[in-house]
């Protein structure tokens, strides 16, 4: 039913924990299933430094939550932005399709973080005019 990657970051999840000091926290859930996931970035100029989560789900959205922190360290503002729900449950060897809400989850928790960051630093980030922690990319309510 899960993938072996799947397994992996649900097991051995990458980036666990909390940045104090965080220059932008993002929080999403989804009151459906009671997934809730919790990032934070730290960032400098521009590139993601470091990226912790705290997740309180199902193995899905660990793995997710993990996955998705894997894919943006190291990366620029704009390269995370371009992380899409698709491209984490890809990467994670695909998703039953009844678990890829929690790829939506992590989708939305990178942009909940980046969101803070723009707020908190004044700074303009393209793709975020229009964005709503609290709906899908698809149109659903989370």
């Amino acid at each position: 039913m899960y993938s072996e990657k799947v397994m992996d970051h649900f097991r051995n999840p990458r980036n666990v924990g909390e940045i104090p000091d965080a220059d932008g926290v993002g929080e999403v859930g989804n009151p459906k299933c009671g997934d809730i996931m919790k990032m934070y970035l730290k960032i400098e100029d521009d590139i993601i430094v470091d990226v912790k989560f705290k997740t309180f789900g199902c193995g899905s959205a660990i793995a997710s939550s993990s996955m998705a922190t894997e894919m943006i360290k190291g990366k620029s503002i704009n390269d995370a932005m371009k992380i899409s729900n698709k491209a984490v449950a890809e990467a994670l060897d695909g998703l039953p399709p009844v678990k890829m809400h929690c790829s939506v989850l992590a989708e939305q928790a990178i942009k909940s973080a980046l969101l803070d960051y723009s707020k908190k630093n004044n700074v303009h980030i393209d793709g975020l005019e229009d964005f709503d922690p609290d709906e899908d990319p698809h149109g659903e309510e989370i």
